[in-house]
């Protein structure tokens, strides 16, 4: 079944970057999710906002590079307590989602009315044309992150892994 995917919306600002997810955020927007953190983080971005007024669903795939990435951000901060991720809005499916998982506390979980400032400036990103083997590749690293994060999840994903892994043998031949 071929689910749209999300589009992501990005806000700059002087202090932070605000990435506003519409829609389902399944494992084909996750490639271009990551993508556009990595690139706002290379850039000396700091702190993220996400906001999540508009994101149905997420699946175990965006879930894992989403928490792949709070667990890099609060690393990068010394491990400090505040997370440099909130999480704007979220829908109680995916509130209880990231709770389940066992990743809600790399995060901000904050609602209310998002309060930009002037100087926030609208960007675009641009897609990431992944191959198969790219994303079977990081439905498998976003799967391994959440059983690495809290090894409650292997039962839940363990079989999900070997088959990905197995996927990716068959993409990648000679690997």
């Amino acid at each position: 079944m071929n689910q749209p995917t999300a589009k992501l919306l990005i806000l700059t600002g002087p202090q932070f970057a605000c990435l506003k997810i519409q829609g389902r955020a399944n494992f084909a927007s996750s490639i271009d999710f990551k993508s556009v953190l990595n690139e706002l983080q290379g850039r000396g971005f700091t702190y993220f906002v996400l906001d999540l007024s508009d994101c149905i669903l997420m699946d175990s795939t965006f879930l894992g590079v989403l928490a792949g990435f709070g667990l890099k951000m609060r690393q990068m901060q010394g491990g400090l307590n505040s997370s440099p991720i909130e999480l704007y809005n979220p829908n109680t499916r995916i509130t209880e989602l990231l709770d389940s998982l066992g990743v809600i506390h790399l995060f901000q979980v904050t609602s209310g009315a998002l309060k930009l400032d002037n100087a926030t400036e609208a960007e675009h990103p641009a897609p990431v044309h992944a191959t198969k083997a790219e994303m079977t590749q990081a439905a498998l690293e976003a799967h391994r992150t959440l059983m690495e994060i809290n090894p409650g999840n292997a039962a839940k994903f363990k079989e999900v892994a070997q088959f990905l892994a197995e996927d990716l043998k068959r993409l990648k031949p000679g690997h």
